[in-house]
């Protein structure tokens, strides 16, 4: 096409992310997102809530299998979700539309793919994963029973979030949003029935949450199935007839595989976190596992700006505009920073009014009032980072935060060690995930203003800029 013609092979949407307002496009786009997010989470702490009033062993089971959960929540809707929305993102800003509508058949074959190899591997070492986690007894028994639905239809959560990364790429973030919002309203009656029957007919325990989880996801995916392939969007996807290419699947496993080291260094840290805690006994677990439900909570929550961040960010990139995807970047991080931080001094001021909702024990509560006054005050760290490796998705460039990451882990690691063998007890484990965070997202901060995302690290950050 020719130079001076550029916007009219644009789609609307597209448009909007190349030259509309940043931070009013960014909340406009994010308060959807943010919605589906809190909704997809909520589905998570119903159960949570319901599983909880069948006992403290039953809910240190789920405490048990929650971190593996999100670990393949996050991979699946952050990692390779946002590689998905990065790869669509960058094909459309650059006019690419066929390598775009090509990427969602791929995409759906690498959902498939890791679906699969998750359901093996967790119900495979489920018993000896979670055992090395601290659970034994009635605790182990019911985060198998839990862990070996959720994980038998793990294809169908990785479909679900392929989907919804493949339309959010587009800059549409209202029709994820609305599937998952009226999924989460059908699952909050039919989540408590499977758990704990009606009338005559006794319910399925534990096991009823992820059944009632797993019927979200299936009708949520074919929903967004039948969506996309009414052509309702930027995208007219296909799958007869499509030729598998090499370059495609790069384009979203190079920004997706550096994200899953990342999702893992995440998650690693909640399990470490979480054997750390099980030398203090089944109720310190029930505690740390409910308390950092909140922290994995801001997860979805940031993705709600990180989803159309990623969308605005690979869109620019794609198209060139390097300085628009840098504010883009900064004025997230700004929103998430303010956001998270909010959250976590009001957590750490009332620890109690989030643990009451899951369990009464008081052994619990003093362990989740703990770690939430210790780590919840420097909340705002882990916004920062998070959204600005959301951020270097769209660019494309995920080295720094994936190490920010790995540096968050070690911290954690190395000093929830010490912290246990010099006996400095849970206080000592939970100071050292607090300083982590610290970490993440100064590591994160300081590599992108020294321009990261555009060759060597240099500062100041005019660096960064084209010429």
């Amino acid at each position: 096409m020719p130079a001076d013609q550029p916007h009219p092979a644009l789609d609307p949407r597209t448009r909007e992310l190349l030259e509309g307002p940043i931070t009013r496009t960014l909340l406009r786009l994010g308060a959807p997102n943010v919605l589906v997010m809190l909704a997809q989470a909520a589905a998570g702490l119903i159960e949570t809530y319901f599983v909880g009033r069948l006992g403290t062993d039953a809910l240190a089971g789920m405490a048990l299998v929650f971190p593996m959960v999100m670990l393949m929540q996050m991979t699946s809707a952050g990692a390779l979700g946002g590689g998905i929305a990065s790869a669509i993102a960058r094909a459309l800003g650059a006019r690419r539309r066929d390598d775009a509508n090509a990427l969602v058949g791929h995409a759906l074959l690498i959902a498939t793919l890791f679906g699969l190899a998750f359901m093996v591997v967790v119900i495979g070492g489920g018993r000896v994963l979670y055992a090395a986690m601290g659970g034994h007894g009635a605790a182990l028994e019911a985060a198998l029973a839990y862990s070996g639905w959720v994980f038998g239809g793990a294809v169908l959560i990785w479909w679900f979030n392929a989907l919804s990364a493949v339309i959010r790429g587009t800059g549409h973030m209202a029709m994820p949003a609305l599937v998952t919002v009226l999924g989460t309203a059908v699952l909050v009656p039919v989540s408590p029935l499977l758990i704990f029957g009606w009338g005559a007919w006794p319910g399925l325990g534990i096991v009823g949450g992820a059944v009632a989880l797993l019927g979200f996801y299936a009708i949520g995916t074919a929903w967004l199935a039948a969506w996309l392939w009414a052509g309702r969007s930027a995208l007219r996807p296909h799958l007869r007839g499509l030729v598998w290419r090499t370059t495609l699947f790069a384009d979203i496993l190079r920004v997706g595989l550096l994200g899953m080291v990342s999702t893992v260094s995440t998650s690693l840290v909640i399990v470490i976190g979480t054997a750390l805690a099980g030398a203090f006994g089944t109720a310190a677990i029930a505690g740390y596992g409910t308390a950092t439900r909140l922290e994995y909570l801001l997860v979805p929550l940031v993705f709600g700006l990180g989803a159309p961040l990623i969308a605005m960010v690979g869109t620019c990139i794609g198209a060139g505009q390097r300085e628009r995807a840098l504010r883009a970047a900064w004025t997230g991080a700004a929103l998430a920073f303010a956001m998270t931080e909010a959250i976590g001094l009001a957590a750490a001021a009332f620890p109690h009014a989030w643990l009451s909702l899951f369990d009464h024990d008081p052994a619990m509560l003093a362990a989740g009032s703990r770690y939430l006054r210790t780590v919840g005050p420097l909340y705002g760290f882990f916004g920062l980072g998070l959204v600005l490796y959301f951020a270097s998705q769209g660019a494309g460039r995920l080295r720094w935060p994936v190490i920010g990451n790995l540096c968050r882990l070690g911290v954690a690691t190395v000093g929830g060690l010490a912290a246990v063998h010099w006996g400095w007890g849970l206080a000592g484990v939970f100071a050292a995930q607090a300083l982590a965070l610290v970490v993440y997202g100064t590591v994160n901060a300081t590599t992108m203003a020294g321009g990261a995302w555009f060759g060597p690290l240099r500062w100041p950050m005019r660096a960064c800029r084209p010429a």
